[in-house]
Parts: structure tokens; sequence; C-alpha cells
């Protein structure tokens, strides 16, 4: 694979964590949801590629501090 493949693939991936621990944090924001409470959410993440015929998924749990 090529660098500039690899540098636009690590962006990418960058901005995905990035924006989704945001998007995360903000809805439990707007839920009133404290993160120190112990709560546990399970969590799903659907990756597609046009043109790959690719779909990823990822499952987790994400878990307050207990």
């Amino acid at each position: 694979m090529s660098d500039d493949f690899n540098m636009s693939m690590r962006k990418f991936l960058k901005q995905v964590g990035v924006t989704s621990q945001q998007k995360i944090e903000e809805a439990m924001r707007d839920a009133g949801v404290d993160e120190t409470a112990g709560k546990r959410y399970e969590a799903k993440m659907v990756l597609t590629v046009d043109g790959l015929e690719l779909e990823h998924t990822v499952t987790g749990t994400i878990a307050g501090r207990e």
C-alpha cells in the first residue's frame, strides 16, 4: 500500500475516533447521564466502504467508572 493511501486511511480513522467520542459524550450530556455512575451502554459501530462491498461491525461496552 502506498504512503498516501496509508496516510488517508489513518486520517479517516482518527476522524472517526474523535468525532465518535464527541458524539457519545454529547449524547450522555443531553441525556443527563453522569459518566461516573457506573452504568454500562452497549455500542455498535458499522463501517461500510462503497466500491469495496465492505461492511464491518464492531460491538462493545462503554462503561462509567465504578
